[in-house]
């Protein structure tokens, strides 16, 4: 089996180097290019065609966010993003993973640094997930020859190397002070509201809808509703590589009047949950939230797990509540789907919707065992066709703890009929 081809893009040639010495290692990759910015990327990626990319954010001349969303819009490689730990990074990082990137990796401060290992680990097995996941194939029709695929993949990237025409001139002051308060003062990140977000391209070998940009509805402007103190349902929700854009398409759909709290745990590291929280809120009409400790849970809200933290349902007189702990990880993650989920198990006298959604591994299978016995309401997998990874549906299928399988899109749907009967 030939090596899979990779391209490495990264502003910085010490860092181009780092990461092309540990790919090195694994046989089964083969490095062709590397890129020093976005544009160049573009042209590398229509004369190679990797495999997999992975790809810095901060750039000059065209950043990483950039690059990855005009290189999706034409070619379907797996696009793993190196970001800093920083909260412009994090935020950063949440933007390109809910514009399709597959994932990313916290870039290693230099090769002597104590995480250079760590790093590596997680580089490389992301890459082995990504080229081996049928739903970022490359959608080249049966039909059509590679050179024919290939010289069709250089035209139509080269005309997004093309200078673009010039910007219409600005709105007047006068224009300006027409628009609601409320728009003119929302931060920079609600500007990017009316991006476009790409989904999958796909051909017979990977069941997905045609690629298409969807516009990603306005930020709600209006005020949101106050949250519930009483409710009868509790919804708890897991996810890993894919979790973003699952979520997103997940959240962004629940009313504001939603009569029950929302429990979450993405795999990621701290600092990025909290941007996941904040940019999922200016898309929603439920608040989001980064949960805290000791937090009373209240309904039409959503609280999804810190970086590092174990989440745990709670309760005393004053009624539910969050537990935040540093307990050891479970099946290597921190926070659990599976301790968030048990959690949940101890209070019977709500009725518990919970989803499991795209990613690696098992995580949540267990948990969703305990929900059922306890008499848990729902239990749902997302369906093979919409996952980005397969894995922790699968592991919930397999076991046969998940009562119903359900595309991403019908996922909200199916939540909020259950939440009001």
């Amino acid at each position: 089996m030939n090596a899979h081809r990779v391209l490495v893009v990264d502003d910085s040639a010490f860092m181009r180097k780092i990461l092309c010495d540990i790919i090195a290692t694994d046989p089964k990759f083969e490095i062709v290019a590397t890129a020093a910015n976005g544009r160049e990327a573009i042209e590398s990626v229509a004369r190679w065609m990797p495999d997999v990319i992975t790809m810095d954010l901060e750039m000059p001349e065209m950043n990483g966010l950039e690059a990855l969303r005009q290189i999706m819009r034409i070619y379907r490689a797996p696009i793993i993003m190196l970001s800093s730990i920083s909260d412009d990074g994090a935020r950063e990082t949440i933007k390109a993973l809910q514009y399709g990137a597959f994932d990313f990796i916290r870039k290693p401060s230099g090769p002597l640094s104590p995480d250079i290992h760590t790093v590596a680990e997680q580089l490389l097995e992301k890459m082995r997930i990504a080229v081996m996941t049928k739903r970022l194939a490359n959608p080249v029709q049966p039909a059509q020859k590679p050179a024919a695929a290939a010289a069709k993949a250089m035209e139509d990237l080269q005309q997004v190397l093309k200078p673009r025409k010039p910007a219409k001139p600005p709105v007047s002051n006068k224009e300006e002070n027409a628009l609601p308060a409320a728009k003119t003062t929302k931060n920079a990140e609600d500007k990017e509201a009316k991006d476009k977000l790409p989904y999958p391209q796909t051909d017979e070998s990977c069941p997905l809808e045609p690629f298409q940009e969807m516009e990603l509805e306005v930020p709600r402007l209006k005020a949101k509703l106050a949250p519930a103190s009483t409710f009868r349902h509790l919804i708890a929700i897991g996810t890993s590589t894919g979790g973003p854009r699952a979520l997103h398409e997940v959240i962004s759909a629940l009313p504001g009047d939603l009569p029950a709290p929302v429990l979450v745990v993405q795999h990621m590291p701290p600092k990025f949950t909290r941007s996941l929280a904040q940019r999922l809120d200016t898309f929603s009409s439920v608040h989001v939230r980064e949960a805290e400790q000791d937090e009373r849970v209240y309904a039409g809200v959503v609280y999804i797990a810190p970086g590092g933290y174990h989440m745990k349902l709670a309760k005393d007189a004053g009624g539910y509540f969050i537990k935040l702990t540093e307990e050891p990880p479970q099946g290597g993650h921190r926070p659990s789907v599976d301790v968030m989920f048990e959690s949940c198990a101890a209070f019977p006298e709500l009725k518990r919707h919970a989803v499991i959604m795209t990613g690696m591994g098992s995580d949540g299978m267990k948990g969703m065992r305990a929900l059922n016995a306890s008499g848990g309401e729902s239990a749902i997998a997302e369906a093979e066709e919409t996952c980005v990874v397969y894995g922790m549906p699968r592991s919930a299928v397999e076991a046969g703890v998940a009562k119903s399988i359900v595309p991403l899109r019908q996922i909200a749907p199916a939540l909020i009929v259950a939440v009001r009967r």
